[in-house]
């Protein structure tokens, strides 16, 4: 017969007594045969010998108590959790508030106590140590949420602005979720000769203003766990994980706060895992439709492919000496690209083409502050003239003032308001026309 502790002194934490469902109270009983989930009696049903399904009255059993010493003879288990508790609610140094909330201890007896086993004790100290580094080595291989302190930008740089204005010294933004929340405080007074009913809504608006702001708490929290404020984090993804695996992480984020950091980053390195056995699983199928059945000669088709495809790019030369040759600047930048090519590096020139120099590829916005704040067609142009949202947002904000004011807007004007590239700001100028967000002046 064993005597375990339970380390509460909350009945309602404890599960129900299965005979009568009542609150267990130390001491009760547990069932060392039935279970999982364990099989827990009180001990008035355990006396006459209640049986259950497979619970039999003669199956072994534990006492389940915490009236025992841990760490000093005088102090039960519960007193101890009591005092770890107290110290909590009433804070280090307030020994006269915790002996009032222990009841069963004097001051001198918690200080005493409590600065010799939980602070000057170097075996206690050595136990946290030693569990600290067990849960390290424990989550070493497992995918581990971005933690990384942002760095801390000048006061309304671009920087600031990308973090959504984000002060890591104080882990607040400069303008909050539901930013106006104490507004509806400000008036509020509380009175002597209030009435029962308006001291009573008084309260009600206190209770939805903590309401908001456990909400601005959650949000704040779900931020920080899963490092969404950190751009770095999106540039590391970008670089490591294929297109595919960047749309699934786009598209999954939205659930990221159900599952919970680590959940999610398993959620998404399993298919990446499972992208890449994908891709390999494609190239064996590759090498087995060729007749190839072993490592060796996979390494020489994939040799003799690579040269076939060089042969093939060669073969085009001629072709393409014939197209470029009326060019001077399309021949010198065709006559780069295939010295690049005869040396082994990659070509680092685009070819041009016969209507003048091809764009770039569209901008990827995947993880962009403000992507979330566009529309459809506005991240399409996004994509096309390589602009970044939060930078859109801002000659988008600017030049509607400005037609606002004017009653109208020229493109003399909105190049003078934008200071970039004249081709960006006449397709920008365009598309708010033709969306209908400014207008012709």
């Amino acid at each position: 017969m064993d005597r375990l502790g339970s380390f509460s002194n909350d009945p309602s934490d404890k599960p129900p007594c299965r005979g009568c469902s009542s609150y267990l109270m130390e001491p009760y009983i547990k069932c060392a045969e039935c279970g999982p989930p364990p099989f827990f009696l009180c001990l008035q049903c355990f006396t006459r010998g209640f049986e259950y399904k497979k619970h039999q009255s003669d199956h072994t059993y534990e006492i389940m108590t915490s009236d025992f010493p841990v760490l000093d003879p005088s102090w039960t288990a519960q007193e101890e959790m009591a005092l770890l508790e107290a110290v909590m609610d009433c804070g280090f140094g307030n020994w006269q508030d915790v002996a009032n909330q222990m009841c069963t201890k004097t001051k001198e007896e918690c200080e005493k106590h409590y600065m010799k086993h939980f602070i000057n004790n170097p075996l206690f100290a050595s136990t946290l140590l030693n569990l600290k580094q067990a849960e390290e080595a424990k989550t070493a291989d497992t995918a581990i949420p971005f933690h990384y302190d942002p760095p801390r930008p000048t006061f309304d740089s671009l920087l600031s602005r990308d973090m959504a204005g984000y002060m890591p010294a104080r882990a607040d933004f400069i303008e909050e979720f539901d930013n106006y929340a104490e507004w509806d405080l400000r008036d509020i007074d509380f009175v002597e000769d209030d009435s029962d009913i308006l001291h009573a809504l008084k309260m009600a608006v206190v209770d939805i203003y903590h309401s908001r702001l456990k909400e601005r708490q959650r949000r704040k929290k779900i931020i920080r766990d899963h490092g969404l404020i950190n751009l770095r984090k999106f540039q590391l993804m970008e670089r490591r994980y294929p297109k595919e695996v960047q749309d699934l992480y786009e598209t999954m984020r939205r659930f990221a706060r159900i599952v919970g950091p680590v959940e999610h980053d398993k959620f998404i390195e399993s298919h990446a895992l499972e992208f890449e056995l994908r891709r390999e699983i494609k190239r064996l199928q590759e090498y087995r439709t060729a007749g190839i059945t072993n490592f060796c000669s996979a390494r020489t088709y994939d040799h003799l492919k690579k040269t076939r495809e060089e042969e093939r790019l060669k073969r085009t030369m001629l072709s393409e000496v014939l197209q470029y040759i009326q060019d001077s600047s399309a021949c010198q930048q065709w006559l780069r690209r295939q010295a690049d090519i005869d040396s082994g590096l990659s070509p680092s020139i685009p070819m041009a083409s016969n209507s003048g120099r091809r764009s770039a590829p569209p901008l990827n916005l995947t993880g962009l502050p403000g992507t979330e704040k566009l529309n459809e067609k506005e991240k399409e142009l996004c994509q096309m003239v390589r602009l970044v949202p939060g930078a859109y947002l801002e000659y988008k904000s600017a030049l509607l003032n400005e037609c606002n004011k004017q009653g109208g807007l020229r493109l003399a004007q909105a190049r003078a308001l934008i200071k970039i590239d004249v081709n960006k700001t006449r397709k920008i100028y365009d598309f708010l026309i033709r969306e209908g967000y400014i207008t012709k002046g």
